[in-house]
């Protein structure tokens, strides 16, 4: 048996290896585009949050602002194809009804924050949420006509708050894959190097808001849908803690047991503008978390993991990656106390969909799953008893840094050689704890390097606090074409 198993891993890794040799060879042979060039509106390199003061006092007016983003977006998308279809006309009257308000005298500056805390935002939003009078189609050929006649639920309330939405973004097909690309839209393309991958599903999402063409933007996560393409587009991205934020609107939504691992969250370009996006998302529920609580880096335990301990079906972790990490930490243990656990951490697979070679793999997957009922409820009782754990060991004080993925942005199509990097997101939406994605600046080659901080249930806002720390102590988002 020792020898089979042994036959049985070398096969695997050759074949896992030919394969990536094969994409990578013929990526080369297709040329090395150039990053799309930094941003120079000095109102595209703004948050959320002070555009949307800067508005709510006067000072610039929301169709200014509107139109800098549109035009960046008209500059960009044609190297990513993020943005798949744009409200661009309906966002600038919106725009003119905000300077109309504004300018009205009819509410003072206090209420109108009160009343609309991201007036006049420009807002982008993952196709897979219905925003009406957009296609919500998730890649999937059969829904290709098909148009929103409603808001999702966030997107409902992010229009309330006063955001502008001005589109939707790209998604894998059924939103199970982590490269964004369906037979609808085609293939999003990083803005760091158009070579690599966006990521997914809130790939689109991940790709205009690191490119500058967004500020702030609506994602899904299920395995990471969120953290994955925040990571490899250099920007935040936030997983709530599970149920704070509701999914309702959105296609496919998720069903049975994978309701807890669905959570929709904010992705953003600045960490200051996470929190305020997450009360709008989860309105009365934002109760349940203690978002304006002050937090005291000197109060804080930090744990710190490098990897997931080994494992035949992912990656081992890039060394720029490992050495990032312990930059981090470093930095929060000049404030902080330390541990280095040696837990070990479940892998979850689940797969949906098809039509796609990704998505017909994940649907594969899964039939041979439920051929073994028992070992799932094994798998489920395990998850059930780390949740426990995690949630014991970093009690209401403690943080753990995790690799956002084990490799910096792979190029297209190197995914399906590795298809369960996956595993480092998606074990925490099985747990259900709040996660944070920061961007730590740029690797060598010029692509975002990265890490994920994560704290027990209903403790989002130690997550939150602790991005924005990183940013003003190490690096944030970086514009692509920097260097």
């Amino acid at each position: 048996m020792s020898i089979l198993r042994r036959v049985l891993v070398f096969v695997l890794r050759t074949s896992s290896r030919l394969l990536l040799a094969v994409i990578r060879l013929i990526s080369f042979f297709s040329g090395n585009p150039p990053p799309v060039s930094p941003p120079r509106d000095p109102l595209l390199l703004t948050p959320a949050s002070v555009l949307a003061d800067r508005i709510r006092r006067g000072e610039v007016k929301s169709s200014v602002v509107v139109q800098s983003f549109i035009s960046r977006i008209r500059e960009v998308n044609p190297t990513i194809n993020a943005l798949v279809c744009d409200r661009f006309d309906e966002a600038l009257r919106e725009a003119k009804a905000v300077d109309d308000l504004v300018s009205s005298g009819t509410q003072d500056e206090r209420t109108l924050k009160e009343n609309y805390p991201l007036l006049g935002v420009p807002l982008s939003v993952k196709e897979a949420f219905a925003l009406q009078g957009m296609p919500n189609s998730s890649g999937l050929l059969s829904r290709r006509s098909l148009r929103s006649e409603t808001d999702a639920t966030v997107v409902s309330r992010l229009k309330r708050a006063g955001a502008i939405p001005l589109g939707v973004t790209n998604c894998s097909e059924l939103c199970m894959w982590y490269e964004s690309s369906n037979n609808i839209y085609g293939q999003s393309r990083n803005p760091y190097n158009p070579q690599h991958i966006v990521g997914g599903s809130s790939g689109g999402e991940g790709s205009i808001i690191g490119s500058g063409g967004s500020v702030i933007g609506v994602g899904s996560d299920i395995g990471g849908s969120i953290r994955m393409p925040a990571y490899f587009n250099g920007i935040y991205g936030h997983k709530p803690t599970s149920g704070i934020v509701p999914n309702e609107g959105q296609f496919p939504n998720a069903h049975g047991c994978r309701t807890e691992l669905l959570c929709t969250g904010p992705m953003c370009r600045y960490p200051a503008d996470l929190p305020l996006v997450l009360k709008v998302m989860a309105g009365k529920n934002v109760e349940k978390l203690s978002l304006e609580k002050e937090v005291s880096l000197r109060s804080l335990r930090f744990f710190s993991m490098e990897n997931d301990g080994g494992c035949l079906f992912v990656s081992p972790v890039d060394k720029e990656l490992v050495q990032v990490q312990r930059r981090s930490f470093t930095e929060l243990m000049a404030d902080g106390n330390s541990m280095w656990p040696s837990f070990e951490l479940v892998k979850w697979m689940f797969g949906l969909s098809k039509h796609t070679l990704p998505a017909i793999g994940l649907a594969l997957t899964e039939k041979l799953a439920n051929l073994n009922p028992e070992g799932n409820a094994k798998m489920i009782q395990k998850a059930k008893n780390l949740k426990e754990e995690i949630n014991s060991l970093l009690g209401d004080d403690g943080i753990l840094l995790y690799p956002s993925h084990p490799k910096i942005a792979p190029k297209h199509n190197e995914p399906i050689a590795m298809p369960f990097n996956f595993a480092y997101t998606g074990i925490f939406n099985v747990l259900g704890v709040p996660v944070t994605q920061c961007p730590l600046g740029l690797s060598e080659g010029g692509l975002p390097l990265g890490i994920q901080i994560i704290s027990s249930q209903h403790n989002d806002h130690l997550t939150l606090a602790l991005a924005q720390y990183l940013e003003s102590s190490l690096v944030g988002w970086t514009p692509p074409g920097c260097i």
